[in-house]
């Protein structure tokens, strides 16, 4: 049996395979970039999801936010708590979903990663025309909110 795709279909398969390439490439990066505050792109990831939503947040939030699964992320916290990056309170509105918020280590050590984030991502950056980065962002954007309607997640 021959698969049809049409050009569109085409066009995607090929974003989504960059998407894959580009993904396994950053997580690398991210761990490089990580480590001299001995963090990995995960973890770093998981701070990020909580120091960008300003509030704590629970598992299966930050999992929702960065596409992850809760069983990573719950691993993750496990790890993040246990270096004292992270604390766990009560949470009001489920009694087994606690909250997880940065700790002031935990802050201090992603603030010093966005340093050094922002000065990479520059780098990175250098000579790609913004015009083309918004576009890919809204064609990345929509592919994601497209995604989450599949599976019946809210955006």
């Amino acid at each position: 049996m021959s698969s049809h795709r049409t050009r569109a279909g085409e066009r995607t398969t090929e974003l989504i395979l960059s998407v894959f390439r580009a993904n396994g490439l950053l997580l690398t990066a991210g761990d490089e970039l990580a480590a001299a505050e001995e963090l990995t792109a995960a973890r770093w990831q998981v701070l990020g999801a909580i120091a960008l939503a300003g509030r704590s947040l629970t598992v299966p939030q930050i999992a929702r936010r960065m596409g992850l699964t809760r069983q990573s992320v719950h691993a993750t916290v496990r790890r993040l708590h246990q270096d004292r990056l992270v604390s766990l309170m009560p949470n009001p509105d489920h009694r087994r979903s606690q909250l997880v918020r940065l700790t002031d280590l935990g802050t201090e050590r992603y603030r010093a990663m966005e340093y050094k984030q922002a000065v990479w991502v520059d780098e990175l950056a250098t000579g790609l025309p913004p015009a083309d980065l918004a576009t890919a962002v809204r064609v990345l954007d929509e592919l994601c909110n497209r995604l989450d309607a599949d599976r019946g997640v809210e955006t």
